[in-house]
């Protein structure tokens, strides 16, 4: 067996110089993934302490400077800064003629496409769109978490090839969305992961009040079956009181929900009616049964059918 070491990914001939336009929690972690393809970040601007304490951890030894610097030094720029503040940050950095020729400037925005980036481009830039579909720490596990991680690419046909290879180069799957449903990409994935972490920690909060000490260790294995369920199967995997019809049990828990936990009810009432859909659709739930479920969902009282302990055989059932 060999003992010898693999090579520094720093001792590689770097092929772009990089650079990082706010330094939150995508941007360094974006970073130090080229860096271990062989690139070399050679700046990075970050406003907040927060920012630069975060590159200072991601990418030691690389200099904080101002944006317009960051354009000076680097081949390759990323931008990554939140949504509303791109479409400003472009046009000053254009306007101040900091954009050079050929320089490849790379925003993270799932929101907008490649056009965002025009200002830029009247300069000479190259323009790429990839984001990440992916949630940050901020931490060094970014780095490893983008192996396999899907990026949603945009970009002129004629550089599609370069922006492809950049996610490759990652450690992502490029997916490519096309300029005008970038804005229905985004809103796809932030209807599925940011609002699994409000679901999650309400249904945590409301575990603690019922008792469960755990609630991290109880729901781990019931939602990591309901989202592998979901993932394989779509529709086809809903299951619990909604899906059954169980008007009682629903009433029940709405009921409950405006005694112990006021704030919850209208985000329950709202999935229960879209699954209560959905379940209908795929004739998953019963017509005969929807309408005493309907009703409770309607209203909101929580005072329909009325319920008894909301077990009918399947315990556990969620």
């Amino acid at each position: 067996m060999s003992t010898s070491q693999q090579p520094d990914p720093r001792d590689r001939p770097a092929r772009l110089t990089v650079g990082v336009v706010g330094a939150g929690r995508v941007g360094p972690a974006l970073a130090a993934s080229l860096q271990l393809a062989g690139h070399r970040p050679v700046a990075v601007s970050g406003v907040s302490d927060a920012s630069r304490r975060r590159a200072a951890q991601m990418l030691p030894d690389v200099p904080l400077v101002p944006p317009a610097e960051v354009l000076q030094r680097a081949d390759l720029v990323l931008l990554t800064v939140p949504d509303d503040a791109l479409p400003g940050l472009v046009a000053g950095l254009a306007e101040t003629g900091a954009v050079r020729p050929g320089q490849l400037l790379v925003h993270t925005s799932g929101r907008y496409g490649a056009r965002v980036l025009d200002p830029a481009v009247r300069a000479g830039a190259l323009p790429l769109a990839l984001h990440p579909a992916m949630t940050f720490t901020g931490t060094p596990v970014d780095v490893q978490r983008l192996a396999g991680c899907s990026f949603g690419v945009t970009a002129p046909e004629e550089l599609r090839l370069a922006a492809e290879a950049l996610v490759i180069e990652m450690g992502g799957e490029p997916e490519w969305i096309a300029e005008e449903r970038r804005p229905l990409y985004h809103a796809a994935l932030a209807l599925g992961a940011n609002h699994l972490v409000t679901l999650v920690a309400q249904s945590m909060e409301l575990l603690r009040e019922a008792g469960v000490e755990a609630p991290d260790r109880m729901l781990g294995p019931l939602l990591g079956a309901a989202l592998d369920n979901a993932l394989r199967s779509g529709d086809a995997a809903l299951t619990g009181p909604v899906a059954r019809g169980d008007a009682g049990t629903v009433a029940a828990h709405v009921e409950q929900l405006r005694r112990h936990s006021p704030q919850t009810v209208a985000g329950y009432l709202a999935m229960a009616r879209a699954t209560a859909d959905r379940a209908l659709a795929h004739g998953l739930l019963k017509p005969e049964l929807a309408e005493d479920l309907l009703g409770v969902l309607a209203d909101g009282t929580g005072s329909g059918t009325s319920a008894t302990d909301g077990s009918d055989g399947t315990e556990g059932d969620a």
